[in-house]
């Protein structure tokens, strides 16, 4: 694990001090991405200030969708934490903010979007989650991880799923959060003509051969064949707008409206035009039409949003 020079360290993990070429950014079309992810092909969306405020106000609707709960599994008593891919690190100061008592670890590929002030008892380190774990063993209460579908390589997610297990205490839980980005429609309204559509399937495409986007579905069977018990999945249709006639869910689909514009951008700017060869020019035309369809509150659209918890059976 690598920790970024000054930063106190862990006294649970190996670390060493960041390497510089962890830092180095490159400019596409006006977005910075890390350097290091792009050369090795494990992330590629932005890593600027827009990209962290959009992971903040994404936590916020998180936050909505979970009624503010940011733990699922009944854990009496958080003691050590270990957050898988922290992006602007929300949950894990929210987390080791409302626990002070417990050691928060947060793991990122990118140490860009860290925030500059931290809860003491929270320790943020650069790793690729791609690679094998360096935690001990039997270690962790909970293990938190969300949004990696377009960071773990396509092959890896067995063997990170058993690298979680294998450093979770006895008794200790697996909490996953995933979304599917194939926009569907509550009513089957939204077609191959839409430019939602359109939008889903070149950014599928796009990362099909590195990448595993539709993990969320088989979170279920992967936690079971990896030895979890008590496994539990749950998709909730995350709205791209206020359409839904529920309240709840209405509310949630206004708060979730902008991001989603963001969004839509955001993931999809660097692999489209650097992998699909798109034009700067007919990607915006493509991601403004998608924007101006996610208003559209007859089409009624959503991304999938699997949640999954599982246990490591008690020693």
């Amino acid at each position: 694990m690598l920790t970024l020079a000054g930063v106190q360290r862990s006294p649970d993990s190996q670390t060493e001090e960041l390497d510089r070429e962890y830092l180095d950014t490159v400019a596409v079309h006006g977005r910075l991405y890390q350097k290091y992810s792009i050369d090795h092909r494990i992330y590629t969306g932005p890593i600027d200030d827009e990209e962290a405020q959009r992971l903040d106000d994404q936590q916020q609707v998180f936050q909505k969708i979970f009624d503010d709960r940011l733990v699922f599994p009944p854990i009496r008593r958080l003691r050590r934490v270990l957050d898988c891919g922290h992006g602007s690190a929300s949950w894990a100061v929210d987390v080791a903010e409302q626990n002070p008592d417990c050691e928060v670890i947060g793991v990122d590929i990118a140490p860009h979007m860290s925030p500059d002030d931290v809860p003491e008892n929270l320790w943020l380190q650069v790793d690729d989650l791609n690679r094998t774990f360096t935690f001990p063993t039997n270690h962790f209460d909970l293990v938190h991880s969300r949004l990696l579908a377009t960071g773990i390589h396509r092959a890896r997610w067995p063997s990170y799923i058993r690298d979680i297990v294998r450093v979770l205490k006895p008794g200790g839980w697996v909490q996953m959060v995933e979304i599917y980005f194939n926009v569907q429609s509550d009513n089957g309204s939204i077609t191959d003509d839409h430019a939602l559509r359109k939008w889903s399937k070149q950014y599928l495409r796009s990362l099909e051969d590195r990448k595993e986007l539709r993990i969320g579905s088989t979170l279920r069977n992967l936690f079971t064949s990896a030895g979890l018990k008590e496994v539990d999945t749950k998709m909730i249709p995350l709205p791209l707008s206020a359409w839904s006639p529920d309240p709840r869910m209405r509310e949630i689909g206004q708060s979730n409206s902008e991001n989603i514009h963001q969004l839509l951008r955001a993931l999809a700017l660097y692999p489209l035009t650097q992998r699909l060869h798109m034009s700067a020019e007919n990607f915006d035309t493509l991601v403004e039409e998608a924007q101006q369809e996610a208003n559209n509150h007859s089409l009624k659209a959503y991304f999938p949003l699997y949640v999954c918890i599982g246990r490591k059976p008690p020693a």
